[in-house]
């Protein structure tokens, strides 16, 4: 039971690296139809806006739609402990998902991975769009061919997050310089 159990909760982590992957790729970045989704329209918004994100309200209520068709179909499936893992194992990992994604945006962290983090989602924000659609991991795109390794990274201006910049000088922070430039272009 327990191999199981930890098995269907590891299932549920991958799961849901999938979806955020298909989601965002398509949801996100496909075809007009499945951009005008209710994501896709958050989405959107949130490229254009860099801070923007949709209300934590709508994240939840979403979250509690998912878990209640989820989790008695995977209970049907398997059984009331492995079913209810494997759908609290993806909405916890949705969960951190949506607070790293936040965090990126707004803080500075210290960590390798939020390093990581950070610089393989603002390549996808502000250097190609059609690259990099993974958030927690890489898994997907090296899966699917889409990940494409961060070089220098031009933020607009317009959009410059307030962890980056030092608002003294309104240069980069160095610690950051090698990886981050601000933007210079017209459209900035």
């Amino acid at each position: 039971m327990i191999t199981s159990t930890l098995g269907s909760a590891f299932l549920g982590v991958f799961t849901w690296t999938l979806l955020e992957y298909i989601i965002h790729r398509w949801a996100g970045h496909g075809p007009k139809l499945l951009r005008a989704s209710p994501f896709g329209i958050e989405h959107t918004r949130h490229h254009a806006e860099g801070n923007y994100f949709a209300p934590n309200l709508r994240k939840a209520l979403a979250g509690i739609v998912i878990m209640a068709v989820l989790a008695p179909l995977s209970i049907v499936l398997t059984n009331q402990v492995v079913g209810l893992t494997f759908a609290s194992s993806l909405i916890g990992t949705y969960i951190v998902y949506e607070i790293l994604h936040r965090r990126l945006h707004t803080h500075a962290s210290p960590s390798w991975y939020g390093r990581w983090a950070r610089r393989n989602h603002f390549h996808h924000h502000f250097v190609n769009p059609r690259k990099n659609h993974g958030v927690t991991s890489p898994l997907w795109d090296l899966v699917f061919g889409t990940h494409e390794k961060p070089e220098t990274i031009r933020v607009p201006a317009r959009l410059c997050m307030d962890w980056l910049v030092d608002r003294t000088t309104g240069k980069v922070i160095s610690s950051y310089a090698d990886h981050f430039v601000i933007g210079t272009s017209v459209r900035d």
